[in-house]
């Protein structure tokens, strides 16, 4: 990574939103220290095709040398095909890995967690999930993960694995949330240089 980086987006995880703990503390870092930064963290679609088309919608005319992406638990998975798509860096937390088998128990009708606000997951978005998928990630170095021994949610060994060979944090404990984040926060920004300007 040579450019500054310029634009940042956050993608947030299964039934979360932009209300999330982290994507609220990103924010409120990017408003105090980087307010330069254009910065973007959508509320993703329930459909996966919707999502993904609404992210690079929202990217369309950003300068791919100097965007990075940061995405927690299905916003990793999601983070990954867009650093795929745009050669960006992408700092994933907790990123699913395989959320057409593990979002399968979720089909029908659920509720976000910041609002209660019910949505229907349907049966179609697991086909959805499933052509989205990275399977072998490419130039592991414009990645950095950070991932929770403690992740009572994803399988730690299966996130280690799919991103064995990029910069990693492996957390002894902690939990999905990162309840944690800010300790590893610090690390994010070094890694994506935006302590640079």
């Amino acid at each position: 990574m040579t450019a500054p980086i310029t634009h940042l987006l956050y993608l947030h995880g299964f039934r979360s939103s932009p209300q999330s703990t982290k994507s609220r503390k990103v924010a409120d870092w990017v408003a105090h220290h980087r307010p330069d930064l254009v910065w973007s963290c959508p509320q993703l679609d329930p459909s996966p095709r919707a999502a993904m088309n609404g992210i690079l919608e929202r990217i369309e005319a950003w300068p791919a040398a100097s965007m990075a992406v940061i995405g927690s638990s299905l916003g990793g998975f999601y983070a990954t095909a867009v650093a795929e798509r745009n050669g960006c860096s992408a700092v994933l937390l907790n990123p699913a890995v395989d959320p057409a088998r593990d979002l399968q128990r979720h089909v029908g009708e659920t509720t976000a967690w910041h609002s209660d606000e019910p949505f229907w997951f349907r049966s179609e978005y697991i086909a959805e999930l499933a052509a989205l998928a990275v399977l072998v990630p490419t130039r592991l170095e414009r990645y950095f993960a950070i991932i929770a021994k403690g992740d009572e949610v994803l399988s730690w060994e299966e996130m280690a694995a799919r991103y064995r060979g990029a910069p990693m944090k492996l957390l002894e404990g902690s939990d999905h949330a990162l309840a944690d984040f800010d300790s590893h926060w610090p690390d994010a920004v070094r890694f994506l240089r935006l302590d640079v300007t």
